[in-house]
């Protein structure tokens, strides 16, 4: 009788246990993010209901394994009974796995149906993944740009203390008006990448040569953060994403002056073509854009990865024909992980990095390179 008393004593304690993580469950920082939007909702919804399933499931196991083990034991005297097929607990260990299955796969089948339906949206945003990088660009607006990494070389080498959105920092986030359906048309330029924002319940693949299709409607204003969620070479670590969603006028404010934005950086970039900057004027604009754009291949010390990323430093480009070293980032080199900058830099940026390639990084040519000299090989190209 105390034996009888002390296993329901325990077996009351490990329910109790269960019924206060069950409760807290859904506050847990390990849990499902729970998310902002419709979609991320039912998502969240359906883990927990498949989680208190499951665990349902394991009481009713457990608790008959665990009741046939003590009431059947071996010092009780219990007698293996000797017993073969029955068809009707076979019918019904089938049908009712099959049955909640069904209940599970109803409400799963729904969210999945909603999460592919693009139609009726009010915004298109197309995304397009690069090494290590992101494009954005609104359809109708006139308005794309690249969204890179925030977080200083000198947090990442230990050297400053991180700050608190270490490695999850952009320059130019996405921003989205909220109560708006957004439609994103993702792809790449190189590899496979995975476009993720966990608050959304979006993670898309974004692959080279095809468009893949997913949207969103954000419920409350804020700023949400997600990562590339597929491998996709060295710095896949440092390609992370940043949405900044608003009210609608806000969002449409921002819009007006991002626009007002890009048309001032052309007119500037358009200026950049007459004017002649000084060797250390192009050193200070290049170092910046070497340490933004090519230290991750190259190094910070242009030492490269000897089999994977060349060296700038003694390179025979960096100290070879300057048309050459400019054709080269403006147009890329196929077959390696060199990427074309032509569109990703102005003419003034190219002039600059590729300036602070020739004579720094342990180089001294000597030369300089002007926007204007970009320009004419980029006409030069086009012509051909």
């Amino acid at each position: 009788m105390k034996s009888l008393q002390l296993l329901l004593w325990r077996l009351s304690s490990v329910l109790l246990i269960c019924v206060t993580a069950f409760a807290h469950a859904e506050e847990s920082a390990y849990n499902m993010t729970q998310g902002v939007t419709n979609i991320s909702e039912q998502v969240y919804d359906l883990h927990m209901l498949i989680f208190y399933i499951c665990c349902a499931i394991a009481v009713v196991v457990f608790g008959v394994m665990f009741y046939s083990m003590y009431h059947h034991r071996k010092s009780k005297g219990a007698v293996a009974a000797h017993f073969h097929e029955s068809t009707k607990v076979e019918v019904i260990w089938t049908v009712i796995p099959i049955i909640i299955l069904v209940l599970m796969a109803i409400p799963a089948t729904k969210t999945l149906v909603a999460m592919e339906d693009t139609t009726q949206s009010d915004l298109t945003v197309k995304i397009t993944g690069s090494q290590w990088k992101w494009h954005y660009s609104y359809f109708g607006e006139d308005v794309e740009f690249f969204s890179l990494l925030a977080t200083s070389q000198k947090e990442i080498d230990g050297i400053e203390e991180k700050g608190a959105h270490y490695l999850l920092e952009v320059d130019n986030p996405l921003v989205l008006p909220i109560n708006r359906k957004v439609r994103f048309l993702l792809t790449a330029d190189d590899v496979i990448h995975s476009w993720w924002v966990p608050d959304f319940a979006v993670k898309k693949d974004t692959i080279p040569g095809f468009i893949n299709e997913a949207w969103t409607r954000i419920d409350k204003p804020g700023v949400y953060r997600g990562q590339c969620a597929e491998l996709c070479g060295r710095a896949h670590g440092f390609m992370p994403i940043v949405v900044h969603a608003m009210e609608e006028e806000k969002y449409d404010a921002w819009l007006l002056a991002k626009k007002a934005e890009l048309e001032k950086a052309k007119q500037e970039a358009a200026a950049s073509l007459t004017a002649s900057l000084s060797l250390d004027e192009l050193i200070s604009v290049g170092e910046k854009v070497y340490l933004d754009r090519c230290s991750v291949c190259h190094q910070a010390n242009g030492a490269g990865i000897p089999g994977a990323f060349p060296a700038i430093t003694g390179s025979k480009v960096a100290t070879g024909d300057a048309s050459s070293h400019i054709d080269i980032v403006v147009n890329g080199r196929s077959g390696t992980a060199m990427q074309a900058f032509s569109n990703q830099l102005t003419d003034k940026e190219i002039a600059a990095v590729v300036t602070y390639q020739r004579n720094g990084l342990g180089n001294s040519v000597g030369d300089l390179v002007q926007a204007s000299d970009v320009n004419q090989l980029k006409a030069s190209k086009e012509g051909q």
